[in-house]
């Protein structure tokens, strides 16, 4: 009775955290540039220091909990906004945006003209050329493929582009920025810029509300599970207690 109490509680506690990454996800179906992310889970033996146990018992005592989630990186379509300061990574890389954090990479191209002429994400934070934050003086606007920047024709500088080598751990702060160890590997840039257009969010929304109902059943019948071990713990207190 114990383990199935164990057990039942442990997968409700797995699939709450899964409801958790299923609403993240769909609340950014129209968040430009973001990457969903896609749950994985791990086994854990409640049996390991307990040796004496039968094959049954260990069994019993396989608990699955959630072991973490993972950033999926598929591109998502690239949508035409015909606004100068918009723009798409077409391939691999990402932008880089100098946050209060630090430098953090972004595939949210949904950019702007401060009141400084200097070139920022939606939250002000300043977007990165070799040499530090972009300014860009009056005139019209022109950015290339390889993120070259230039007005009436002048060129003025270009933008930062990086990419990591696989295997890297992107951490997700936000919406749509990403934190990379210190020691992260970079590798060179495939994608090309595309000025005008901006990358749409990868998280399916029908999918995920599929998804979501799923889950939903799974947890309701973990919860009929807790509570019918719970009624059968109280029924034998009530009836081992008078003996003690």
């Amino acid at each position: 009775m114990d383990s199935g109490f164990y057990s039942a509680f442990t997968g409700l506690a797995a699939r709450m955290q899964s409801l958790d990454l299923l609403a993240n996800n769909l609340a950014n179906v129209n968040t430009a540039g973001y990457k969903s992310e896609k749950e994985f889970y791990r086994s854990y033996t409640a049996s390991l220091h307990n040796q004496g146990l039968s094959q049954v018992n260990q069994a019993i005592n396989d608990y699955g909990l959630m072991g973490g989630a993972r950033v999926d990186l598929t591109a998502g379509a690239l949508q035409t906004t015909g606004n100068d300061t918009d723009l798409a990574l077409d391939g691999s890389g990402f932008f880089v945006v100098n946050t209060k954090a630090g430098l953090r990479y972004t595939r949210n191209g949904t950019f702007q003209l401060n009141t400084q002429r200097q070139l920022v994400d939606g939250e002000g934070n300043l977007v990165q050329g070799p040499q530090g934050p972009i300014q860009v003086p009056s005139g019209k606007l022109n950015i290339s493929a390889d993120g070259t920047l230039s007005v009436d024709g002048a060129v003025l500088t270009q933008l930062k582009l990086v990419d990591f080598a696989p295997g890297t751990q992107l951490s997700p702060e936000g919406s749509s920025n990403f934190a990379v160890p210190a020691n992260a590997q970079t590798i060179p840039v495939s994608g090309q810029v595309r000025q005008g257009m901006l990358e749409a969010s990868n998280s399916d929304p029908v999918t995920g509300a599929v998804a979501l109902i799923s889950i939903q059943r799974n947890a309701e019948m973990m919860q009929r599970a807790l509570s019918i071990f719970n009624t059968d713990f109280n029924q034998t207190a009530v009836q081992e207690l008078p003996h003690v």
